[in-house]
Formats: structure tokens, C-alpha cells, sequence
């Protein structure tokens, strides 16, 4: 089957371009990790769902991908905490896996660390020392701007407009204001390595070029992470990998947008973050994963409750139609197995579902509104033919809708009851109340129209609502609960919100 062909936004190029392996079948992909002294944000979050969304389709257009994520745990920040760097560091590079985990990103091929690749970030130093492109300042190593022709090509950043001193002191042992660290003489009470140099450390951009050259080798298809990174990171890892190897060079170069609250970009200088672990105490994990790649990965996603609500909601519509259908299914599941049976307009159905998914994945991975459009339909197309008891019809539906489920990373390894009771838990935990309460709400109100006390019924429902619980009476059935979301919370009703959920 021929592959479809995946058009990718190329910073370097500023245009789209067709993904094109450098090995047929193969992709070699390195992503810029967290720096692990804190739990991880929703910066770190957008970052790492946006790049699993491409690896997982990656592989599900038949790739052959290496990805290749690291950590940084070896920085200032981990130094600053009182406990002991590398311990810290540890410590929060497993909580990230944790996050990682709940939000369903699958693990890279290789989670490189920093601190146990000191050899190869030496070599590579010692390198672009031979090639005139780094000098030696007592213990420090610092790199040559001046050696790189292209500098700045990537960010559109001139060496004109870089210099250091606008902002911070400049070292005056620097040959150029804009030379920066390739390696940094030990200080008291630091981590420090043995180097030619002397004991020190690396600087922050040698680290992701040497690591990605020992996993990749110097040159591979694609390079991602966060905006933020462009410059100097990225740049400097340019200038840096060009002047260790004259063959090394990145087919793409990637880059996610921010996490924005009140339209100010989200991270710790700000102290305007929300954690993982924050919004996972009242979202599921899932809900969140769904509102990160609500918008175009390269867009700003602005932070705002009511769109966690809004995921929350159809993510929950989603699996109520599976569950409804897994329940009118059973039954019958295995006969219609044997006979499958499937009618042109479920076959229409699931060849649009498909097309449609493709294109808009295919084109830099839209992800936004992705769940719209023929996804609804097939949803539509499930509820109405349960109704009209057309079983037959949705064995196949069912299939095409996980697949799509599955490469968005948002297809839940539970049974459908079993994700719905967790959304109904993050619900409860919202609305800061027990479903015994809930439930004693409904005997309440049954009571009530019982008694014809329809005001009082009333309510009882509208007090409920309002903390984002719905009742629902079913026909020759009990009245039953779901997640809402109230009026003044409906999307786009509301600013970016500036406290946590």
C-alpha cells in the first residue's frame, strides 16, 4: 500500500514541505526534553503530546521511527533546590514519566540523560576545539559565533542582534559578546565531571548535540521542541553540530507553540503555570490530552477551564456512544463477526472517517477539530442506528473510530465503563461532593414529582447542573448522572482563566 504523503512545517524553510527519510521506511527524530528539578507543567505537556501525536502517526503510516527524548539533569536550576542535584534531578524525571504515562504518550526508543553521556559531550567539544571553532579560558570552553557562517538562519536571529550585554553583564574573556558555553569550570558544591579542561560541566546546547549524534548520528530527519527553543538552543546545537562534523544537518526542524494564560506565555518565571499533577486532580488525564491538541500544534493554546470542560464533555460523549453500542452489541457481536455484514452507507461512513482523518493529520497534523466533522457523523451515524436496532452496521464503525482514537493517543486501555466511572470520579472531585450525594439528590427529586412537587424537582436538577452534574431519566429506567457543563461555563464564554481548575 503506498504510503500517504505527510507534509511537515519546516522552521528552517518556513514553509511545508513532504516528509522525505533520509533511509526509506526509517525516521530518526530528537526532541528537546524537560530540565528536571520541578513536576512538569502544561508547557512540558503541549510539547510532549504534540510530538507523540506525530510519532504515532508516524508509525501508523509504517515508519520505522527512533525517537529519541531526553532529560536535562544536569543544570543551574537543580543546584539552586538544596538537595543534591542529581538526586532532585532523579526524582522528577520518574514524576515526569508519570504524567507521561497518564497522558498516554508512548515511550521513546531512547530517554537519554545527560549525565551519563559525558564522554560523548567531551569528544564532541574536543572536536569543534580542532576545528578552530571553540577556544579554552582557563577552565571554560566557549563557542566561536564568528566560525558559523550561518548563524542564526534558523531563528532569522543576526549576530548584530544578539549581543549579550544588553540584558546581562558580558564576560569580557569572550572573543564576540554572543560566544557562548560549551563548558563550564567546576564551582563548590556542584557537580563536576573530569574534562581536558579540567573538572566542570557541560553548557546547556552541547548536551542535545552530542546526545542526538550518539542515538541518530550527525545527520537525521527531524528536530523538535517548544518555540522557546529556537534561539539560542536550537541555533547554538546547529552551530554546534556543523562545526564538530561537516556532514551533520537536520532534515526538519519542528516547533510546538506555547501554553498561554491570559495570552502571557505560561512557565516559571511567571509563576503563571498550572502543573500536570493540578489539572489531573479534577480532568482526566485523557480530557487533558484532548484539550492540548484542540489547536494546531504550532498555534498558542490559551489556557481556559472552560475548555477543559468542552474536552471533558466530548470526550465523554465519545465513549457513552461506544459504551452504548458495546451494550447493544453484545448480544449478537459474535454472529455478526461471522457474517459481516456492512451496508454501503457504513461503508461510506468509515471511507469518509478515514479520508478525512488522513488529510487533515497528513496536512503538518491539524489536530484541531479533528474530532468534528466526519468523526461527529460516524458518532451520529452509531447513536442512530442503535436506536433503529442496525447492529450489524457498526462492528466496522466501531473499529475505524478506535483506530482514530488510537493514533490521536486518545483510545483508553479501560473498558469504556470503566473510563467513563474515572470521568464521573473527575467530575464529583470538581463539583467537591460524593456520589452518595448525588444519589441522594436523585431519590430527593423522585420523591418529589412523585409527590407533584415539580418546583422542588426543578430544583434539585438545577442545583446539581450548576456543579456540573446532569440527571437524566430514561425511559422504563432509573434516572441516571453524567459530568455537565453549565451554561456560564460553555466554551468561549469566558477568558483564560488565571487560577487552577
Amino acid at each position: 500500500m503506498e504510503k500517504v504523503e505527510l507534509r511537515l512545517y519546516n522552521t528552517m524553510t518556513q514553509r511545508k514541505e513532504v516528509l522525505k527519510p533520509i533511509n526509506p521506511g526509517k525516521i530518526g527524530m530528537y526532541v528537546c526534553g524537560i530540565t528536571a528539578y520541578d513536576f512538569s507543567h502544561l508547557g512540558h505537556a503541549r510539547a510532549s503530546v504534540s510530538f507523540d501525536v506525530l510519532y504515532r502517526y508516524l508509525r501508523h503510516l509504517g515508519y520505522e521511527v527512533t525517537y529519541v527524548l531526553n532529560f536535562t539533569d544536569v543544570d543551574d536550576k537543580a543546584n539552586e533546590c538544596g538537595e543534591k542535584p542529581l538526586d532532585l534531578s532523579n526524582r522528577f524525571c520518574e514524576e515526569y514519566l508519570v504524567d507521561m504515562s497518564a497522558l498516554q504518550c508512548l515511550l521513546p526508543t531512547h530517554q537519554p540523560r545527560v549525565s551519563d553521556h559525558m564522554v560523548d559531550i567531551v569528544n564532541m567539544i574536543e572536536k569543534i576545539i580542532e576545528n578552530e571553532c571553540g577556544y579554552v579560558v582557563g577552565g571554560d570552553v566557549f563557542f566561536s559565533v564568528d566560525k558559523s557562517p550561518n548563524y542564526g538562519k534558523l531563528s532569522g536571529q543576526l549576530l548584530d542582534h544578539t549581543r549579550a550585554g544588553e540584558r546581562v553583564a558580558v564576560d569580557p574573556r569572550k572573543h564576540n559578546p554572543a560566544d557562548f558555553a560549551l563548558w563550564k569550570a567546576a564551582k563548590p558544591d556542584e557537580p563536576s565531571w573530569e574534562s581536558p579542561w579540567g573538572p566542570g560541566r557541560p553548557g546547556w546546547h552541547i548536551e542535545c548535540s552530542a546526545m542526538s549524534a550518539h542515538y541518530l548520528s550527525p545527520r537525521f530527519d527531524i528536530h523538535g521542541g517548544g518555540a522557546d527553543l529556537k534561539f539560542p538552543h536550537h541555533e547554538n546545537e546547529i552551530a554546534e553540530a556543523c562545526a564538530a562534523c561537516k556532514d551533520s544537518g537536520v532534515n526538519y526542524w519542528l516547533h510546538n507553540g506555547h501554553v498561554t494564560n491570559n495570552n502571557e506565555k505560561m512557565g516559571k518565571p511567571l509563576n503563571n503555570f498550572f502543573t500536570i499533577r493540578e489539572i489531573t486532580a479534577k480532568y482526566h488525564p485523557l480530557a487533558l490530552r484532548h484539550f492540548l491538541i484542540s489547536a494546531h500544534y504550532r498555534s498558542p493554546l490559551n489556557y481556559a477551564v472552560s475548555q477543559l470542560k468542552s474536552s471533558s464533555d466530548s470526550l465523554y460523549y465519545v465513549y457513552q456512544t461506544l459504551e452504548d453500542l458495546v451494550e447493544a452489541l453484545s448480544p449478537y457481536r459474535e454472529a455478526m463477526c461471522e457474517d459481516g455484514e456492512q451496508t454501503s452507507e457504513a461503508k461510506d461512513v468509515i471511507k469518509k472517517l478515514k479520508r478525512e482523518f488522513e488529510t487533515k493529520m497528513s496536512d503538518d497534523l491539524n489536530t484541531s477539530h479533528i474530532l468534528e466533522g466526519a468523526f461527529q457523523e460516524a458518532m451520529k451515524f452509531t447513536n442512530v442506528s442503535i436506536k433503529k436496532q442496525r447492529l450489524s452496521l457498526l462492528v466496522e464503525v466501531e473499529k475505524a473510530v478506535r483506530q482514530v482514537l488510537d493514533v490521536l493517543g486518545l483510545l483508553t486501555t479501560l473498558s469504556y465503563a470503566e473510563f467513563l466511572k474515572e470521568m464521573k470520579q473527575k467530575a464529583l472531585a470538581r463539583a467537591g461532593i460524593e456520589e452518595e450525594e448525588v444519589l441522594r439528590r436523585i431519590e430527593e427529586r423522585e420523591i418529589a414529582r412523585k409527590n407533584k412537587e415539580f418546583k422542588r424537582s426543578d430544583e434539585i436538577r438545577e442545583l446539581l447542573e450548576n456543579k456540573g452534574i446532569t440527571l437524566m431519566d430514561i425511559p422504563g429506567k432509573d434516572t441516571v448522572w453524567r459530568p455537565y457543563i453549565p451554561c456560564s461555563s460553555q466554551p468561549n464564554s469566558d477568558p483564560a482563566q488565571a487560577t487552577p481548575p
